[in-house]
């Protein structure tokens, strides 16, 4: 079985190694030419699969996406062939709500805010808003929730207009997907009608899909008028809009989803898709190939409290690094490189906590104890 993967998916080679051989590529550069004998392709966001990459392969049984967004891939084209597909749901989730919660804990010490006395806004309440929704339970912070699917789908689900959010939030939190038509289109969402309702100094945190802001748009409002904005993703990825950069509070390069832990679950999720299409066992399990985190424990004392979470987290994560990072780079190396050379950085749960009184809610930010007994 011939195995080309994305260069930057990492452990592919670990987990799909004994099922043929695997090939790297650059996922932004690939050219149909390079996967003429590919029978499982696995991708990551900056690849489009469609009929033009792959119009020369007739061997192709699965394409494997390591990514919660599917727009770039054309899934009917791959059905129409009778090419198996999987995305890989919820696989980075937790790391963007770890990236986001950074964001809020640096913008409430940047701008003085009691976070308990916000409204939080969460625009797409899939795998990554439905965990922020819980954490900002567990801080305290009202929330908004926005997904008109889901309300359509679901008739208990509490959902507020996209209009009202502008309105009615302090904060808000985009994790919906790309959809550029259809009933609930979500390109250029945040546009420049809909920044014109937002509150004066509300909030913004984009971490799902660039185009779902209008970027130009912003640029103008902010230029007319400051308030806080986080990007990790931009429209037109790798040529953002750099004039942006100057009124940004925090500019990262697309790395949410990047921890160690999310992109070696993408991978991880892939591989059990692929053993059971080609009706192979599994042979290799995620805990076993992660490296060991340089902080395996930390015990908290009976006096830890929801005051000093945001040190602990910071020790492990700390979105000013990679704003740094980006502002240095973006114009030498360039976006690309910021994500294919973006350090290693560990989830929540490679820490255990350990103590006679771990708070409840810790678990809700997605940590994981071993309580001791009193």
């Amino acid at each position: 079985m011939k195995i080309y993967a994305d260069e930057n998916m990492p452990l592919v080679a670990e987990f799909f190694g004994h099922l043929g051989p695997v090939t790297l590529f650059n996922g932004r550069t690939v050219q149909a030419s390079e996967l003429a004998d590919a029978q499982i392709l696995l991708v990551r966001s900056v690849t489009t699969v469609d009929q033009s990459l792959l119009a020369g392969n007739k061997i192709l049984r699965f394409v494997g996406t390591a990514t919660i967004g599917m727009d770039h891939i054309d899934q009917r084209y791959l059905s129409e062939r009778g090419v198996s597909f999987s995305s890989a749901p919820g696989c980075n989730a937790q790391s963007v709500l770890e990236y986001v919660l950074s964001a809020l804990w640096y913008l409430a010490d940047k701008y003085q805010w009691q976070l308990s006395s916000k409204t939080l806004g969460i625009v797409g309440v899939g795998n990554i808003g439905q965990r922020l929704a819980k954490a900002a339970a567990a801080l305290n912070i009202t929330v908004l929730l926005c997904d008109p699917p889901r309300a359509s789908a679901e008739a208990d689900f509490p959902h507020t207009p996209f209009a009202e959010v502008c309105r009615q939030a302090d904060i808000i939190s985009f994790h919906a997907p790309m959809v550029n038509a259809g009933s609930t289109p979500t390109r250029h969402l945040l546009n420049s009608d809909s920044l014109a309702l937002l509150k004066p100094e509300c909030a913004l945190i984009n971490a799902a899909r660039g185009a779902i802001i209008d970027n130009q748009a912003l640029l103008n409002a902010l230029q007319q008028r400051h308030r806080p904005v986080v990007l990790d993703v931009w429209e037109n990825e790798p040529a953002i809009l750099n004039a942006l950069l100057p009124y940004l509070d925090i500019a990262t390069a697309h790395i949410a989803g990047h921890s160690i832990e999310g992109k070696a679950r993408g991978t991880a999720m892939l591989y059990q898709q692929a053993c059971q299409l080609l009706e192979q066992p599994p042979l290799c399990q995620l805990e076993h190939l992660l490296p060991i985190p340089a902080i395996d424990k930390v015990q908290l004392s009976g006096n830890f409290g929801l005051p000093d979470v945001q040190n602990l987290a910071r020790m492990l994560y700390d979105v000013r690094r990679d704003d740094a990072l980006f502002r240095f780079h973006i114009q030498r190396e360039g976006f690309d490189w910021l994500r294919k050379s973006y350090p290693a950085r560990r989830e929540f749960s490679s820490v255990q906590l350990t103590g006679t009184q771990i708070p409840a809610w810790m678990m809700q930010l997605g940590f994981i104890s071993q309580q001791k007994g009193v």
